[in-house]
């Protein structure tokens, strides 16, 4: 292996790697201390996952694995007292929360990389117990058992979180596009 080209591999795969840790702890800084953990790990193993073709899926599972880890180390534990979910008349938890988005010309004045970083402003206002579970749904599809399992918590804790995670984020979006708004109209 030479240097170049384990410079090149981690290239790549940076933004990949950055970007999830980012989405998890919601820190730069502490994003970017995973992110060289990652990839000092992915030297170790370099010969390996030079050659393999599910060598994104492996960095972006270490991460994630990395960023959990952190969360429950050094951050103050979550409150498992939560447990609580909203149940429907049939026992059923309530399900997806729908939310409207600000009015569609707000929309419609965004491009995606602008979405985007609007999206990820809104889930750093999170707490973390909000933020991790739903990032784990929606941007890396991991279905609520596994997110249960990797966090140790219950299920029904995960639903929750999620929930209200939606609905909480739903509200910054909402108060962001206001904002967003107003200021594009003083122009």
């Amino acid at each position: 292996m030479t240097p170049v080209d384990f410079t090149t591999f981690m290239r790549n795969y940076q933004d990949m790697v950055y970007s999830t840790a980012v989405r998890l702890l919601g820190n730069d800084a502490q994003a970017e201390d995973i992110s060289q953990e990652v990839f000092l790990k992915a030297y170790e193993r370099y010969d390996d996952l030079s050659t393999s073709p599910t060598a994104g899926g492996w960095l972006k599972t270490v991460t994630t694995n990395l960023s959990i880890n952190h969360l429950q180390r050094y951050r103050k534990r979550w409150s498992f007292f939560s447990d609580l979910v909203h149940r429907d008349s049939d026992g059923e938890d309530s399900g997806e929360v729908e939310f409207a988005a600000p009015d569609g010309d707000f929309l419609a004045d965004l491009n995606q990389g602008d979405r985007r970083a609007w999206v990820e402003r809104a889930l750093d206002e999170l707490p973390d117990h909000q933020r991790v579970p739903l990032v784990l749904y929606h941007f890396e599809d991991m279905p609520y058992d596994d997110i249960a399992r990797q966090l140790g918590v219950s299920l029904s804790k995960i639903k929750t979180d999620i929930l209200r995670g939606r609905t909480a984020l739903a509200q910054i979006l909402m108060r962001s596009g206001t904002e967003h708004e107003s200021l594009t109209a003083q122009r």
